[in-house]
């Protein structure tokens, strides 16, 4: 893949490691750093932005369905596993492996909101250090994830420092890629 680009139009992309929304515009130069989790950080001459799969035409890539075709339990509610395999398409931008696999999401509960107003999943996430920046870019990219899923119509991801992440927390899986064992 050559790492080098122009945006062929505009799009809104999530600044790292603030987390906030900011349009690029068509034209803008772009060198593709990482495609993880259906997602492109991407450097251009003001920062380090992520461009969500759903943009990837704007690339010169192919735009992934990212539909969710997730089962529901028998009284409606998103079953926990898909939020798991959600939660496992996103990155820390710096690493290459998912953030389940680093283990740092530490719950995740789905409760159900008045009447039919859907499901809302609550998720509590550490970093991998207290002063790691990229808390709110990974915070959105996994609450923009878990809103794909059928049925929930919110989602908080709350980033919470107790307990410490340390590397045993990491799983069998991360730490194979992450050269570990």
């Amino acid at each position: 893949m050559q790492n080098d680009r122009t945006l062929s139009r505009d799009v809104i992309a999530t600044q790292i490691p603030s987390g906030d929304k900011h349009p690029l515009t068509a034209g803008s130069k772009v060198f593709i750093h990482q495609v993880l989790g259906g997602s492109y950080t991407v450097q251009t001459d003001t920062g380090l932005y992520r461009i969500d799969g759903k943009d990837a035409d704007s690339l010169g890539e192919k735009v992934v369905d990212q539909k969710v075709e997730a089962a529901t339990l028998a009284n409606g509610a998103p079953d926990p596993d898909a939020v798991w395999e959600q939660l496992k398409k996103v990155y820390d931008p710096e690493i290459p492996v998912n953030i389940v696999d680093l283990g740092l999401v530490y719950s995740m509960d789905v409760s159900k909101l008045d009447a039919d107003q859907g499901y809302k999943v609550d998720v509590a996430m550490t970093l991998t250090a207290p002063g790691c920046g990229m808390g709110p870019a990974i915070a959105e990219d996994a609450k923009t994830k878990i809103l794909l899923l059928p049925g929930v119509s919110m989602a908080d991801v709350r980033i919470t420092w107790e307990p410490a992440w340390n590397q045993s927390m990491i799983s069998e899986e991360g730490k194979m890629k992450l050269g570990l064992i």
